[in-house]
């Protein structure tokens, strides 16, 4: 057969509305794609993170929802308890860590050993912990004295975080322990923090109390005593 005698197949014409866009799929092949979030994915995601990583973040990250990445987070905490590093999780914002098993060994590795805390730093830094969210006003008047110097070295160190500011009047800041807090001492939430006596939990209640003469963490030779160079106040 010739290519003159042959004849094209009949092809119905197409509405311009019902023509295959050429663009059609695009929007989903741009968009990211869904991660399985596997226990071993999210313990290598907080394995590289520089910060600590909020559960919104991980969600997004991963293209899952919330209950999903709770329950890694579950898996991936129970799975580390044996092991030498920690699930810290501090409200909504999630983080690995050392044991504290291993913390005398690997303090003599990077030297933190040599990083210690005045009593002034222990007594201002347990008021944060059991009072937080607090002002530095209530932590002066709980100890009363000027606690300016000792607040600025915990932020420094990161011990202490600011968490936003009062709706007192001058909207001063609020104060609460950060993760280097949860590292030290060893803990893995804030719920694991021991206990008060009755009689000093009643002071912490009362911005107003008599000042603390006593140190509520007792200093230790771990490293996280006294130092040999005391920290001033004010």
């Amino acid at each position: 057969m010739t290519a003159e005698a042959r004849e094209e197949p009949d092809v119905p014409d197409v509405p311009a509305a019902d023509a295959p866009d050429a663009t059609a799929g695009t929007e989903t092949s741009e968009a990211t794609p869904p991660i399985e979030l596997t226990e071993a994915a999210l313990e290598a995601l907080l394995f590289v993170a520089e910060k600590p990583l909020t559960r919104r973040e991980i969600a997004a990250l991963a293209g899952t929802d919330r209950a999903t990445v709770d329950a890694r987070l579950g898996d991936l905490e129970v799975s580390l308890r044996d092991r030498g590093i920690r699930l810290l999780i501090d409200g909504d914002r999630v983080e690995l860590a050392t044991a504290a098993e291993g913390g005398a060994l690997v303090a003599r590795y990077v030297g933190a050993d040599a990083v210690r805390l005045s009593p002034a730093s222990l007594e201002t830094l347990a008021i944060v912990a059991y009072r937080q969210p607090v002002t530095k006003g209530a932590v002066e008047r709980i100890r009363g004295v000027d606690s300016d110097y000792t607040m600025r070295t915990l932020l420094h160190r990161r011990f202490i975080v600011e968490l936003g500011r009062s709706e007192a009047p001058g909207r001063p800041f609020l104060y609460g322990t950060g993760f280097e807090f949860l590292e030290r001492f060893g803990l893995t939430s804030l719920d694991e923090m021991p206990p008060l006596d009755v009689d000093v939990a009643a002071r912490l209640a009362e911005e107003g109390g008599e000042p603390i003469t006593e140190p509520l963490f007792p200093s230790d030779d771990s490293g996280n005593g006294a130092g040999a160079t005391p920290e001033r106040d004010g």
